[in-house]
């Protein structure tokens, strides 16, 4: 029997996306969860065409809306809304996530209690996009990012996303998101080594979301490079990111002495690389490739 006072903030920064598609559909599961919950929307400073599409939802019984007067980043807006959760529960979602189903809450309310930090994963459309463009990301979520329970529970530490991730609220404020990093990425990778080290327990679901917000390749790539850039950034201030392969790549090649070389070979191909990645069939391994690219020159 689970106990009434398990109250649950959902938190969701808000950019440049209309969220309706999302809060309408929690807000219809919210008798699911055994307890008081409340939505908590904060608008990461939106385009204005964003904001007015947005702020009627605060009007919606449960839904407190929120504008910044400048941009936080991913890592200290969800800091700051954690601060002003109400309840027990934290539950983070991305803005570009869509339910899969009427079931979502009830999933979570079923396993709560199982673990201080619940992992629901992420899934993507079974059909690639009409528009080539979105090729990339969608591959690469389907390939890389829409795994099942089983698969990340073997890694559940290196396997851990900030989206769709329900987590006890005295858990996330002892460990808040490293706000250092402003742009995109690896913003969870020390929050899952802080909470390996201090042996937090984690569950990982299958009760993902469906990605809704894919990018075009050119913007994807320019997110990735953001991410290959954090990535070298908690390892040069933390020592963290070393269970990631792409960094153990780079480090073995600078350990040969190989570093020079391969930065040199991989940069004359980076033009090639885009091109193809840009294309309607884009390959991962060449992504790969161009990632190890940035990491090299990162830590040269």
């Amino acid at each position: 029997m689970l106990p009434m006072a398990a109250g649950l903030s959902v938190l969701i920064p808000v950019y440049n996306r209309a969220v309706g598609e999302l809060v309408n559909p929690l807000l219809a599961q919210i008798a699911d969860w055994p307890g008081p919950v409340e939505i908590l929307l904060l608008d990461d400073f939106s385009s204005n065409e964003f904001r007015l599409v947005n702020r009627p939802l605060g009007d919606l019984p449960g839904v407190c809306y929120r504008e910044l007067p400048q941009n936080l980043g991913r890592a200290a807006i969800r800091n700051q809304l954690a601060a002003t959760a109400q309840h027990e529960w934290l539950l983070l979602l991305d803005n570009d996530s869509l339910l899969p189903d009427n079931q979502f809450l009830a999933r979570y309310a079923a396993a709560l209690g199982r673990a201080a930090v619940l992992i629901g994963g992420t899934c993507y459309e079974t059909a690639p996009p009409t528009d080539p463009a979105l090729h990339l990301r969608w591959h690469y979520g389907q390939v890389r990012e829409a795994r099942p329970a089983a698969v990340r529970q073997a890694a559940p530490y290196g396997q851990l996303t900030i989206n769709n991730a329900l987590i006890r609220a005295d858990i996330f404020r002892q460990f808040p998101l490293d706000e250092r990093l402003i742009g995109y990425g690896h913003e969870d990778t020390k929050f899952g080594v802080e909470l390996a080290a201090a042996q937090v327990a984690i569950l990982h679901l299958d009760n993902p979301v469906l990605h809704d917000g894919l990018e075009p390749a050119a913007v994807f790539l320019q997110k990735s490079a953001q991410a290959v850039h954090n990535l070298a950034q908690v390892y040069r201030h933390d020592w963290l990111g070393t269970d990631s392969r792409l960094l153990q790549m780079a480090l073995r090649l600078r350990r040969l002495g190989l570093a020079p070389a391969a930065r040199a070979t991989l940069g004359a191909a980076e033009p090639a690389l885009r091109q193809q990645l840009l294309s309607a069939t884009p390959r991962l391994a060449l992504l790969d490739l161009l990632k190890l690219y940035w990491l090299l020159r990162e830590l040269a």
